[in-house]
């Protein structure tokens, strides 16, 4: 049997995650130059340089904010296509019961018709009966 998987996510269950990820990751031992990666340069922060690298963390920090918003635009999306699917099927459901409904009820017409038929023509060849019969 699959797992089960949620299918709505919140931003903070996101973003939660993200975060906790990168706790977990800084908690458990690692060599300075992953430690450089997932923290930054600790080394001292001056001059040009420090600019720099402020600016890349800057746009850094853009591209993460948009990745995010993009992941949960995709989410959204997702979301609104279940529904779509969900409110599709419903359609086609009621379709084919609507179908079989019209099917029936055209029997039901067919017959009631031809019922009509074989009273009138029983009340011709009675009134037929009735006048040779005079």
């Amino acid at each position: 049997m699959p797992p089960k998987f949620k299918r709505h996510l919140h931003d903070d269950e996101v973003t939660g995650s993200v975060k906790s990820e990168r706790r977990n990751l800084l908690e458990e031992d690692s060599d300075e130059e992953e430690d450089f990666f997932l923290r930054g340069p600790s080394g001292p922060r001056f001059g040009p340089r420090n600019d720099k690298i402020r600016h890349v963390q800057n746009q850094v920090d853009e591209v993460i904010d948009v990745m995010q918003e993009n992941i949960t635009k995709v989410i959204e999306r997702g979301e609104r296509l279940d529904d779509l699917q969900d409110k599709s099927e419903s359609l086609s459901d009621n379709a084919t019961a609507f179908s079989n409904r019209a099917k029936q009820l055209r029997r039901q017409m067919w017959w009631r018709g031809c019922k009509m038929k074989a009273i009138i023509a029983l009340v011709v060849v009675v009134l037929l009966l009735v006048i040779i019969s005079e």
